[in-house]
């Protein structure tokens, strides 16, 4: 080889090699980029706790002044007077309190676990710590703490022309039929065509398996105001295994909260600011315990979510005894004056792993027709009228995308009320 030709290969070897250390040097400062804004989001979350307590589970739950939570990082919270208590609870809610004593007998009442380590102190709140892991689990450093799949259960009297943000359209007014991979799958009960100011149920809890990480299984209320559009106003809250957003298989309670469909606003729990909670002993996102089992004691949670005549404020009550706080009315536009829908029921992320559908399960993982203590319920739902009564719901109708995978059948007697069975095991013989 000439001289020449050496000093070519000697200059392609010396290009090579700078370059390599560019693009090592590169992802150096992206990676310590990404942590400094990740230190800087935990930093943002986790307030500093006047007391903090393991839980058995591997959380820590921090005591954090109840003045000091994120929601008052909030530019429009910043001279924000706490409402301790609701101005008033919806009318015949201890009524009916009483009555459903005599129903599902549970051998101990819900808990969450962190309760056996300690509890807060008066004016604090708990609040489940993130952690580093949480945060780069999620897709980006915003995306954490969101639903990054952004879909709705849009039955099919549900304005069948507009198609949602998450490229979500009605096909045959009935299906919901997703244009990216992942799709929800749904088996839900629902009312519309009325002004609703809040809803109840009472949810059996269960520990669906889930197949991927990155799905979850869910069941919840929804609270929803406007269209299926882009400005779609949603409160949400029940229970759900989410392995991407908390890192484990547990059951946990949860809220959510958006004012533009999924897009910029809302988030799980306290992971942004939005929902001021009053409460000192139920923590969001934490594990429940115990749940039920399949032909064994059933364990059921209650929820209310209910709009303050007075204040205007969203309110949100677990079980008979926990007023746990409030999503302020100014966070939404239409939900600012009332619902236009209530939906109760369970959703599931599918991601058709493999091109086939997900074995994830939904509530018990069995169908409705198993019935007690196979299958998973909703019962006693009710509605919140204009005159704050709870009411039974009037037309209620179902939803499912797939009924061979996830199903949905309602009913109605003396001690439950409106109650539905829903659920399934997703892939089965008649489900791929």
């Amino acid at each position: 080889m000439g001289s020449s030709g050496f000093g070519a290969t000697l200059l392609l070897v010396f290009c090579l090699w700078g370059l390599l250390i560019s693009l090592s040097s590169a992802a150096r400062l992206s990676a310590s980029r990404q942590k400094l804004e990740v230190t800087k989001h935990l930093n943002r979350l986790n307030k500093p706790p006047i007391k903090s307590i393991q839980s058995p589970d591997g959380d820590i739950i921090d005591c954090v002044h109840v003045s000091k939570q994120p929601a008052f990082d909030h530019p429009y919270l910043k001279d924000h007077k706490i409402q301790t208590r609701p101005s008033f609870h919806p009318e015949g809610l201890f009524d009916e309190n009483k009555l459903s004593e005599n129903k599902v007998k549970s051998s101990a009442p819900i808990n969450q676990l962190w309760h056996a380590n300690g509890k807060c102190p008066e004016d604090t709140i708990p609040i489940r710590r993130t952690k580093e892991d949480d945060v780069l689990r999620a897709s980006s450093v915003k995306r954490y703490g969101r639903k990054k799949h952004r879909s709705i259960p849009k039955p099919r009297s549900a304005e069948p022309d507009l198609i949602n943000q998450s490229g979500h359209q009605p096909l045959s007014n009935s299906l919901l039929v997703s244009l990216w991979v992942v799709v929800e799958q749904h088996a839900i009960a629902y009312v519309e065509g009325d002004k609703f100011y809040g809803a109840k149920a009472t949810i059996n809890v269960w520990e669906p398996k889930i197949q991927q990480s990155n799905e979850f299984s869910l069941s919840q209320l929804w609270i929803l105001g406007g269209s299926f559009g882009q400005d779609l106003n949603s409160i949400e809250a029940g229970w759900q295994v989410s392995p991407d957003l908390y890192g484990d298989n547990n059951t946990r309670l949860f809220t959510y909260w958006t004012s533009d469909a999924y897009q910029a606003t809302g988030c799980y729990n306290l992971l942004c600011s939005g929902f001021i909670q009053v409460n000192s002993e139920i923590a969001m996102g934490a594990s429940i315990s115990p749940i039920s089992g399949y032909r064994g004691s059933q364990y059921d949670i209650s929820i209310l979510i209910w709009k303050d005549p007075k204040e205007g404020h969203w309110w949100m009550q677990f079980g008979n005894d926990y007023v746990l706080g409030y999503w302020p009315s100014f966070l939404f536009s239409y939900l600012a004056d009332s619902a236009s829908m209530i939906e109760w029921g369970g959703e599931v992320v599918n991601t058709e792993p493999d091109g086939q559908h997900t074995s994830t399960q939904m509530g018990s993982g069995h169908f409705p027709e198993e019935g007690f203590g196979k299958a998973s319920y909703f019962r006693n739902i009710q509605v919140v009228d204009s005159s704050n009564n709870l009411k039974a719901p009037k037309g209620l109708g179902t939803f499912t995308e797939q009924s061979n995978c996830y199903d949905v059948q309602t009913g109605s007697n003396g001690d439950w009320g409106h109650y539905f069975y829903y659920g399934g095991p997703g892939k089965n013989p008649n489900c791929q």
